[in-house]
Protein backbone atom coordinates (compact mmCIF):
# COMPACT_ATOMS: atom_id res chain seq x y z
CA UNK A 1 0.00 0.00 0.00
CA UNK A 2 1.08 3.56 -0.70
CA UNK A 3 1.21 5.95 2.27
CA UNK A 4 1.38 9.74 2.20
CA UNK A 5 3.34 11.79 4.72
CA UNK A 6 1.61 15.16 4.86
CA UNK A 7 2.09 18.53 6.49
CA UNK A 8 -0.98 20.05 8.16
CA UNK A 9 -1.79 23.66 9.00
CA UNK A 10 -2.74 25.77 11.97
CA UNK A 11 -6.39 26.85 12.22
CA UNK A 12 -5.94 30.36 10.79
CA UNK A 13 -4.03 29.07 7.74
CA UNK A 14 -6.52 26.26 7.19
CA UNK A 15 -9.57 28.53 7.28
CA UNK A 16 -8.02 30.89 4.72
CA UNK A 17 -7.26 28.08 2.25
CA UNK A 18 -10.52 26.27 2.97
CA UNK A 19 -12.53 29.32 1.92
CA UNK A 20 -10.76 29.24 -1.47
CA UNK A 21 -11.29 25.47 -1.75
CA UNK A 22 -15.00 25.73 -0.93
CA UNK A 23 -15.51 28.53 -3.43
CA UNK A 24 -13.84 26.63 -6.30
CA UNK A 25 -15.52 23.30 -5.56
CA UNK A 26 -18.95 24.89 -5.13
CA UNK A 27 -18.63 26.91 -8.36
CA UNK A 28 -17.89 23.73 -10.31
CA UNK A 29 -20.13 21.43 -8.24
CA UNK A 30 -17.36 18.88 -7.58
CA UNK A 31 -18.68 17.67 -4.20
CA UNK A 32 -22.19 17.16 -2.88
CA UNK A 33 -21.36 18.92 0.40
CA UNK A 34 -18.55 20.73 2.20
CA UNK A 35 -18.26 17.69 4.47
CA UNK A 36 -16.91 15.65 1.54
CA UNK A 37 -14.11 18.07 0.63
CA UNK A 38 -10.64 16.52 0.88
CA UNK A 39 -8.58 17.70 3.83
CA UNK A 40 -6.08 20.38 2.80
CA UNK A 41 -2.45 19.32 3.16
CA UNK A 42 1.03 19.36 1.65
CA UNK A 43 2.41 15.99 0.57
CA UNK A 44 5.94 15.80 1.99
CA UNK A 45 6.68 12.23 0.91
CA UNK A 46 5.09 9.14 -0.64
CA UNK A 47 6.18 5.78 0.79
CA UNK A 48 5.28 2.45 -0.82
CA UNK A 49 4.75 -0.72 1.23
CA UNK A 50 6.70 0.34 4.33
CA UNK A 51 7.11 -1.58 7.55
CA UNK A 52 4.98 0.82 9.62
CA UNK A 53 6.82 0.13 12.88
CA UNK A 54 10.23 0.95 11.36
CA UNK A 55 8.80 3.92 9.49
CA UNK A 56 7.32 5.36 12.68
CA UNK A 57 10.69 5.14 14.47
CA UNK A 58 12.45 6.83 11.53
CA UNK A 59 9.89 9.62 11.26
CA UNK A 60 9.98 10.35 14.99
CA UNK A 61 13.77 10.69 14.77
CA UNK A 62 13.62 13.02 11.77
CA UNK A 63 10.71 15.17 12.96
CA UNK A 64 11.98 15.73 16.51
CA UNK A 65 14.43 18.24 15.00
CA UNK A 66 11.59 20.42 13.61
CA UNK A 67 9.39 23.05 15.21
CA UNK A 68 6.21 24.54 13.77
CA UNK A 69 7.23 26.75 10.87
CA UNK A 70 5.95 29.13 8.24
CA UNK A 71 6.24 29.29 4.47
CA UNK A 72 4.93 31.57 1.74
CA UNK A 73 2.30 30.68 -0.82
CA UNK A 74 3.52 31.48 -4.30
CA UNK A 75 0.44 31.83 -6.49
CA UNK A 76 -1.29 28.95 -8.25
CA UNK A 77 -0.03 25.92 -10.16
CA UNK A 78 -2.33 23.71 -12.25
CA UNK A 79 -1.70 20.12 -13.29
CA UNK A 80 -3.27 19.34 -16.64
CA UNK A 81 -5.26 16.20 -17.55
CA UNK A 82 -5.42 13.51 -16.42
CA UNK A 83 -5.04 15.25 -13.02
CA UNK A 84 -7.11 18.39 -13.67
CA UNK A 85 -5.86 19.82 -10.42
CA UNK A 86 -5.85 23.44 -9.22
CA UNK A 87 -3.30 24.01 -6.46
CA UNK A 88 -1.68 26.65 -4.31
CA UNK A 89 1.99 26.72 -5.25
CA UNK A 90 4.81 26.64 -2.73
CA UNK A 91 8.30 27.80 -3.55
CA UNK A 92 10.80 24.93 -3.39
CA UNK A 93 12.88 26.72 -0.78
CA UNK A 94 13.11 27.25 2.96
CA UNK A 95 12.15 24.93 5.80
CA UNK A 96 9.31 23.18 3.94
CA UNK A 97 11.60 22.18 1.07
CA UNK A 98 14.43 21.24 3.44
CA UNK A 99 12.05 19.04 5.47
CA UNK A 100 10.76 17.26 2.37
CA UNK A 101 14.30 16.62 1.07
CA UNK A 102 15.53 15.47 4.51
CA UNK A 103 12.67 12.99 4.87
CA UNK A 104 13.20 11.68 1.34
CA UNK A 105 16.96 11.31 1.75
CA UNK A 106 16.88 9.71 5.21
CA UNK A 107 14.12 7.24 4.35
CA UNK A 108 15.81 6.34 1.06
CA UNK A 109 19.11 5.60 2.84
CA UNK A 110 17.19 3.40 5.30
CA UNK A 111 15.77 1.32 2.43
CA UNK A 112 12.23 2.72 2.26
CA UNK A 113 10.62 2.97 -1.19
CA UNK A 114 10.20 6.76 -1.59
CA UNK A 115 9.92 9.20 -4.51
CA UNK A 116 12.72 9.27 -7.02
CA UNK A 117 13.92 12.57 -8.50
CA UNK A 118 12.50 14.68 -5.68
CA UNK A 119 14.02 17.77 -7.29
CA UNK A 120 11.30 17.50 -9.97
CA UNK A 121 8.47 17.51 -7.41
CA UNK A 122 6.42 20.72 -7.04
CA UNK A 123 5.34 21.34 -3.46
CA UNK A 124 1.68 22.35 -3.54
CA UNK A 125 -1.67 22.32 -1.74
CA UNK A 126 -4.45 20.84 -3.84
CA UNK A 127 -7.61 22.98 -3.78
CA UNK A 128 -9.71 21.23 -6.40
CA UNK A 129 -9.29 18.11 -8.49
CA UNK A 130 -11.27 15.07 -9.51
CA UNK A 131 -9.72 12.68 -6.99
CA UNK A 132 -12.51 11.64 -4.60
CA UNK A 133 -14.85 14.17 -6.29
CA UNK A 134 -18.50 13.35 -6.92
CA UNK A 135 -18.00 14.03 -10.61
CA UNK A 136 -15.20 14.72 -13.06
CA UNK A 137 -15.10 18.26 -14.31
CA UNK A 138 -14.77 18.89 -18.03
CA UNK A 139 -11.57 20.17 -19.62
CA UNK A 140 -13.18 23.58 -20.18
CA UNK A 141 -14.31 23.77 -16.52
CA UNK A 142 -10.82 22.81 -15.35
CA UNK A 143 -9.19 25.46 -17.57
CA UNK A 144 -11.68 28.11 -16.42
CA UNK A 145 -11.02 27.21 -12.75
CA UNK A 146 -7.27 27.32 -13.30
CA UNK A 147 -7.45 30.74 -14.98
CA UNK A 148 -9.80 32.06 -12.29
CA UNK A 149 -7.45 30.94 -9.52
CA UNK A 150 -4.40 32.36 -11.33
CA UNK A 151 -6.12 35.76 -11.50
CA UNK A 152 -6.22 35.86 -7.68
CA UNK A 153 -3.20 37.00 -5.71
CA UNK A 154 -2.59 34.09 -3.34
CA UNK A 155 0.45 35.31 -1.45
CA UNK A 156 0.20 34.62 2.25
CA UNK A 157 2.21 33.13 5.08
CA UNK A 158 0.98 29.68 6.09
CA UNK A 159 1.94 27.75 9.24
CA UNK A 160 2.63 24.00 9.41
CA UNK A 161 2.00 22.68 12.91
CA UNK A 162 1.88 18.91 12.50
CA UNK A 163 2.67 15.99 10.22
CA UNK A 164 0.55 12.89 9.63
CA UNK A 165 0.93 9.58 7.82
CA UNK A 166 -2.15 8.84 5.70
CA UNK A 167 -3.67 5.96 3.79
CA UNK A 168 -5.00 7.10 0.38
CA UNK A 169 -8.71 7.33 1.27
CA UNK A 170 -10.98 10.34 1.73
CA UNK A 171 -12.33 9.39 5.15
CA UNK A 172 -10.85 11.40 8.01
CA UNK A 173 -11.69 8.69 10.56
CA UNK A 174 -9.83 5.95 8.67
CA UNK A 175 -7.05 7.64 6.70
CA UNK A 176 -4.79 8.80 9.56
CA UNK A 177 -2.23 6.13 10.47
CA UNK A 178 0.15 8.20 12.64
CA UNK A 179 0.30 11.76 13.94
CA UNK A 180 3.43 13.80 14.70
CA UNK A 181 3.05 17.13 16.49
CA UNK A 182 5.79 19.62 15.83
CA UNK A 183 7.11 21.51 18.84
CA UNK A 184 6.25 25.17 19.37
CA UNK A 185 8.08 27.99 17.64
CA UNK A 186 11.26 28.93 19.46
CA UNK A 187 9.95 32.50 19.69
CA UNK A 188 6.84 31.16 21.49
CA UNK A 189 9.06 29.33 23.99
CA UNK A 190 10.99 32.54 24.73
CA UNK A 191 7.73 34.39 25.21
CA UNK A 192 6.47 31.77 27.69
CA UNK A 193 9.63 32.07 29.82
CA UNK A 194 9.15 35.83 30.34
Amino acid sequence: MVYYLVGLFDEVSYKYMESIQKSLCKKYNLYSSDANLPKLHITLEIITDPNLYDLDISLKTILKEYTKFEFELNGVICFDPPYKSVNLNIRNAGTIYELSKTINSNLNVQGFDVRKHIENWNLHISLANTTFADREWSNSEYLAACNLAKDENFTRTITIDSVELWKPINNNDEMVVKQYELTKFISDAKHLRQ
